[in-house]
């Protein structure tokens, strides 16, 4: 009888992985989609249901939000009790909302079920992502799955912009949400054929509740701080006092880490420098991209006068130069490292948010977006694939779960973050005219991916 050892390759290498990450790709893209999905009927969002500029944000924030607040929670509990399992139990959640965000009767309710569409993201996106780890051997193979994965990011990112301006120019702003639904439907029925079921069976069934509740109060409150801060101005009382209260709870989350025999986010993985890397530059990506987003859905269709429909396609041309950069950045990675991806990346980045800044309000797509968005998609492609592959290179299955819940969180503090700050920034600076305010906020995008560019030639290590 043969008693030799089967290798571990061997045991990890589903033979169904491939379909499994088509299957999960998917559920992603449906997540990342429904982000940005909504920026092209925030016009008519605003019409038939009665929102201010500053309260529609809140469709957006209200999302992101509750997304990055569960996501670390979320992929801890999914390590403990099954990867599939709790997959699963998202997806039946983010249907049922995405059912109540079409059917919502007034901003109220859009805002509340968006909330809770946030909750189930932020259940299905770490969990999935985390079985993707569990299932790819770590190297190379793991690299290509996590290379799609990241340019399904970026695609869906901006393709959100095309499919959203379609859907609700053809069908109404509901059925954004409505698309959901069938989508959802088909995924839950597959998952148990293609999908294995995983977990960390050497882990304590204990919940960290109190680093979940400061993680996803401290992100809110600085968020609300900034919407709030041109109506209080930025150094009163009210607001100074906000800030120290996000800073207060945020400290106190690194407290509890630091002294729970269970923590949410053990303080030990920080000392991995090409992990904080990378989630540092998937935190100025969210910054970046969704504070690119907001304004240029604002003057595509409230300055130029662009239908939904036109804008959708009118950002086509970044969705596809998005895929060609996460398709390039993945095979780059592999021969310089990822270093020199990131950095090039938030280059273009940077580049084309500066490109926007000058725009116009007699401007024209070709005059004043066209090489903006051609600058700017590659470099977000390349760069969602960068952070991918830095945060989780060398994370092992036990905890790979935290690691996609860390890097997720980081993506969508980022946005909630991104779009807060622009809005008001636009809000503030848009008292001399509408074009004024967008100029500063597309001038706000181009100083976070400084910050991404920081990330990427300081914080990520030079060697492959």
């Amino acid at each position: 009888m043969d008693t030799r050892t089967p290798p571990v390759v061997a045991a990890t290498a589903d033979p169904r992985r491939w379909q499994a990450l088509g299957l999960l790709g998917l559920a992603f893209f449906m997540v990342i989609l429904d982000a940005t999905i909504v920026l092209t009927a925030i016009p008519t969002m605003r019409r038939e249901l009665g929102f201010t500029l500053s309260g529609v944000q809140w469709v957006l924030t209200a999302y992101a939000l509750t997304f990055a607040g569960l996501m670390l929670f979320s992929g801890r509990m999914a390590d403990l009790f099954g990867r599939r399992r709790v997959f699963m139990a998202g997806l039946v959640l983010f249907v049922a909302s995405s059912l109540f965000c079409g059917i919502a009767w007034s901003g109220e309710v859009l805002v509340a079920a968006r909330a809770v569409q946030g909750v189930s993201a932020a259940i299905m996106a770490p969990t999935a992502l985390s079985i993707v780890v569990a299932t790819f051997p770590d190297g190379a193979e793991r690299n290509r799955a996590l290379g799609v994965w990241g340019g399904l990011g970026g695609f869906g990112a901006t393709a959100g912009l095309l499919i959203g301006g379609v859907i609700t120019s053809l069908l109404g702003w509901e059925w954004v949400f409505f698309i959901n639904v069938p989508i959802g439907l088909v995924i839950l029925a597959l998952c148990p054929v293609l999908v294995r079921e995983s977990r960390d069976r050497a882990g304590e069934h204990r919940f960290d509740l109190a680093g979940a509740a400061t993680i996803t109060a401290g992100p809110l409150l600085l968020a609300y701080a900034v919407i709030k801060a041109p109506e209080h101005g930025w150094l009163s009382a009210a607001s100074l006092g906000l800030f120290a209260a996000a800073a207060a709870v945020l400290a106190l989350f690194v407290v509890v880490e630091a002294r729970t025999a269970a923590p949410l986010v053990p303080l030990r993985i920080f000392r991995n420098r090409t992990l904080v890397g990378g989630n540092l530059l998937m935190l100025a990506v969210g910054l970046a991209v969704d504070g690119m987003l907001f304004p240029l859905t604002i003057y595509a269709q409230q300055v130029l006068g662009y239908s939904a429909l036109q804008f959708g396609l009118m950002s086509a041309v970044m969705t596809g130069m998005s895929i060609a950069g996460a398709f390039a950045g993945q095979a780059l990675v592999t021969r310089l490292g990822v270093r020199p991806i990131a950095i090039g990346g938030m280059l273009l980045v940077l580049g084309g948010a500066l490109l926007l800044t000058p725009v116009s309000a007699g401007g024209s797509f070709a005059a004043d977006l066209l090489a903006g968005l051609l600058v700017f998609g590659p470099g977000m492609g390349a760069c969602f694939v960068a952070a991918q592959i830095a945060a989780l290179a060398g994370v092992p299955e036990e905890e790979s779960g935290l690691a996609a819940g860390l890097v997720d969180t980081l993506f969508n503090v980022g946005s909630a973050l991104g779009i807060a700050i622009v809005t008001s920034v636009a809000v503030a600076a848009g008292r001399h005219g509408t074009v004024d305010g967008l100029r500063a906020a597309f001038g706000t995008a181009a100083a976070f991916a400084v910050l991404g560019l920081l990330a990427g030639a300081f914080v990520l290590r030079r060697r492959r």
